[in-house]
């Protein structure tokens, strides 16, 4: 069992976090971004995505590469790519009930929009569980793994690193939740053959491992 009994904030990262890859929305997102990139710069739709793919690995999205690089708008380029059909995410009994169990505060923190974290938790059934959502426009359209947005995360919400746990899909934004003293825990399906120092926990899937931790009984 895995002894979670410190952790008293809960952050939780939103897409292939707190559903998994079967939930097709990134594709969509995807095909998006893929679109817009060719749109605004005229490539070819080959281009595009490489493109795309070359600035979501050196800036941590690609909005911020097409920002940086481009002049892009973020608040249209949001917009935009997250205009997507949320028909295949449907209410998750097992995963409500998993973070029902979680003593103190629940966040999400994800590099999406805010509007978009609100449909998709909304159609999970669990948008009424967490505080707050802390999402790009909070985060000034600087994406994890920059470690200037966790500390702005930290500050607007008063969390303590030292007892807090980030589940997360993409380990390289577990690396500065570590370096602050989070507790971080990797989720998907490749999640369980990871051998990375700052990824303490490690599981295919959310609500098993919520299910299972060792946490601190409420009064």
């Amino acid at each position: 069992m895995i002894d979670l009994r410190h952790i008293d904030t809960w952050l939780f990262d939103l897409d292939l976090t707190l559903y998994p890859p079967e939930v097709e929305l990134m594709r969509q997102i995807e095909q998006r971004i893929t679109r817009f990139v060719a749109d605004w710069t005229g490539l070819p739709m080959g281009e595009a995505y490489a493109l795309q793919k070359a600035y979501f690995l050196e800036h941590g999205t690609t909005l911020a590469g097409m920002v940086a690089n481009h002049g892009v708008d973020p608040v249209r380029f949001v917009a935009e790519v997250e205009d997507v059909i949320l028909d295949d995410v449907h209410p998750d009994p097992r995963l409500r009930a998993a973070l029902q169990r979680l003593p103190g505060r629940r966040l999400v923190f994800t590099n999406a929009g805010g509007a978009y974290a609100g449909r998709v938790l909304a159609r999970l059934g669990v948008d009424d569980l967490f505080e707050d959502v802390f999402h790009i426009e909070a985060a000034n359209y600087v994406p994890k793994p920059q470690l200037a947005t966790f500390e702005r995360m930290m500050h607007r919400h008063e969390v303590k690193p030292l007892t807090s746990a980030f589940f997360e899909d993409a380990a390289r934004n577990l690396a500065p939740a570590a370096s602050l003293g989070m507790t971080t825990i990797l989720v998907g399906p490749h999640a369980l053959t990871a051998d990375l120092p700052f990824v303490h926990h490690k599981t295919h899937s959310l609500p098993p491992f919520l299910e299972a931790a060792h946490v601190q009984e409420t009064p």
